[in-house]
């Protein structure tokens, strides 16, 4: 088959070079989309739920809330996991799935449980589902600078920078932090209210039900019809100090008579430090699970400069953290590696091969590899980070292997006269078409068990063997393929005479050769000596679950 397979390409040239076009253009593209941030995302499907209780110690957190929505959310299919938290005022519940379970199905599942529950619950129970996010879905944080207070800092972000900011594409929301909430505040004088024989709960029900709009019907003109409305929503100070409240004997009283009126803000329950010296107010942005890192901090930083030009005078965003850099630094590393392999690779190429044609043919692989890996990276949903294109580093020595012994072959076949020098081609492709194949699917088959990995092991280490795998049959298809047909067009028709060092290496190497094989049982207990020892000294080596990931970014 293989034989066939060969002949096949090197009859139809045109249509191989014409599909390696196709093959390049669907590789720029996926390079073009394919998600790209500094690691993987380790996190499993998580749907987390925050509600809020004023006023409620822990213990009451965790009878009245959390027990029966916990009770509530049992029995939900794939879920793995339910654990909860209960803070003052705040009850933290996450539920894990089942490794490949649908986010938007396990969140719809909550919802409608925590919807079956919601109605028992205390009053003022606020909040309900986090947003579809993940634990290392922090990718911007910046703080509100210039002369505006806390209150204003906090309004400014909850009102302009927020809203714009959650419309950008990959942004699954954006927290504020720090700052004062703006409210207005009615502090009661008791004395004031006794005095009116008038309760706080009189006072509580004035301002509740003294604050909203409502329709009062129509009044028809002719072919006009006029809405008539009665608006009631407080908008100043004012308007709530100007609230009547009936008293016991049937007086009106205002609520500025009995109580003070003024601005405040709601209950803090943490604040947040800027430098160790000052308050900031703070937006943290989200995104999106399996967003592009890259290009969800690319689209924040675009829209945050938009926003600053109408900002008031003297006020400014200030980041202090972007998952960019990271991204970037990341990415520099392994593009450093991958620029070092590469050179490398060619620097032996020309050493070995003796000749700059047959080099740049080996070489040729090496992008046209990478590029068929991005296309399967991108149809196999794995992103590209330090794991997946470690791999691809891993890889770049074992993508020339077969390219090198291809060309090597054809160079070595003789050449008769008047023989076409396709048929010298196939011939020299077809004789090491079985072992070359045997060798790279062998060396698939020793990265095949790591695809079996569960759990965290399996989110980090999968795709390092993916890209691995991807590489390696890559690189066969295109060794057998696309290599054969460049030697025909770029090699000459004639023998190739090897390099000087090649031939000192084949002369310091048949001695050591010919010993071997006439002392085999010496060259077997070596080998097994050897192993031994490495054996031995295996447990005595440091041991890492992954290598330490350190490019520059520090948060706390």
């Amino acid at each position: 088959m293989l034989a066939n397979w060969i002949a096949l390409t090197l009859s139809r040239r045109l249509m191989v070079l014409l599909a390696t076009c196709v093959l390049i253009g669907f590789g720029i593209q996926a390079l073009r989309v394919l998600p790209i941030d500094a690691f993987p995302d380790v996190s499993t499907t998580q749907v987390k739920i925050i509600l809020k209780a004023p006023g409620m110690t822990p213990s009451e957190v965790e009878s009245r809330i959390v027990i029966p929505i916990e009770q509530e959310l049992l029995g939900i299919p794939a879920q793995q996991v339910l654990r909860s938290q209960s803070k003052y005022a705040i009850a933290d519940m996450t539920l894990d799935f089942a490794e490949g379970t649908d986010i938007y199905w396990a969140r719809q599942q909550v919802s409608e449980r925590l919807n079956n529950v919601m109605p028992d619950l205390p009053d003022g129970i606020s909040g309900g589902l986090a947003p579809i996010t993940t634990p290392l879905g922090e990718m911007f944080m910046f703080t509100i600078e210039g002369p505006l207070s806390l209150s204003e800092k906090r309004s400014l972000l909850d009102t302009v920078i927020r809203p714009q900011l959650r419309g950008v594409t990959g942004v699954a929301d954006v927290n504020t932090l720090g700052g004062e909430v703006r409210a207005y505040e009615v502090v009661p004088d008791l004395k004031a209210l006794s005095a009116r024989q008038l309760s706080l709960a009189q006072l509580q029900a004035a301002v509740e039900a003294n604050n909203h709009n409502d329709g009062a019907g129509r009044v028809s003109n002719g072919e006009e019809s006029l809405l008539v409305r009665s608006q009631g929503s407080i908008q100043s100070l004012d308007d709530l100090r100007a609230v009547g409240v009936l008293g016991q004997a049937g007086q009106l009283v205002r609520i500025g008579d009995v109580a003070e009126v003024r601005i405040g803000s709601l209950t803090r329950y943490g604040t947040v430090t800027q430098n160790g010296q000052t308050e900031g107010v703070e937006g943290l942005v989200l995104s999106l699970r399996g967003a592009n890192a890259r290009e969800v901090v690319r689209a924040v930083e675009g829209r945050l400069k938009k926003i600053g030009q109408t900002l008031p005078p003297g006020t400014s965003i200030h980041p202090f953290y972007s998952r960019g850099d990271l991204v970037e630094r990341a990415l520099a590393t392994v593009t450093q590696s991958l620029v070092e392999a590469i050179a490398l690779v060619l620097l032996l190429l020309l050493i070995f091969l003796g000749q700059l044609r047959s080099a740049l043919v080996v070489a040729v692989i090496l992008p046209l590899s990478a590029l068929a890996i991005f296309i399967l990276m991108e149809h196999a949903h794995v992103s590209a980070n330090l794991m997946s294109l470690g791999g691809l580093a891993i890889a770049i020595g074992l993508l020339v292997d077969a390219a090198v012994v291809v060309v090597e072959n054809i160079e070595a076949q003789p050449v008769t006269p008047g023989s076409h020098g396709l048929n010298r081609i196939y011939r020299a492709t077809r004789e090491v078409a079985l072992p070359v194949s045997a060798g790279m699917l062998i060396i698939v088959i020793v990265f095949l068990p790591l695809l079996s990995l569960q759990g965290l092991e399996g989110k980090l280490f999968t795709p390092v063997a993916q890209t691995i795998v991807f590489a390696l049959l890559s690189s066969l298809v295109l060794s057998l393929t696309v290599i054969p047909v460049l030697a025909s067009l770029i090699l000459p028709n004639q023998v190739h005479t090897p390099p000087r060092l090649v031939r000192w290496l084949e002369r310091a190497y048949a001695p050591l050769l010919n010993w071997a094989l006439s002392h085999a049982r010496w060259v077997v207990v070596f080998s097994l000596v050897a192993l031994a020892g490495a054996a031995a000294l295996f447990p005595f080596i440091g041991k890492s679950f992954m290598p330490t990931l350190d490019e520059g970014d520090v948060i706390m």
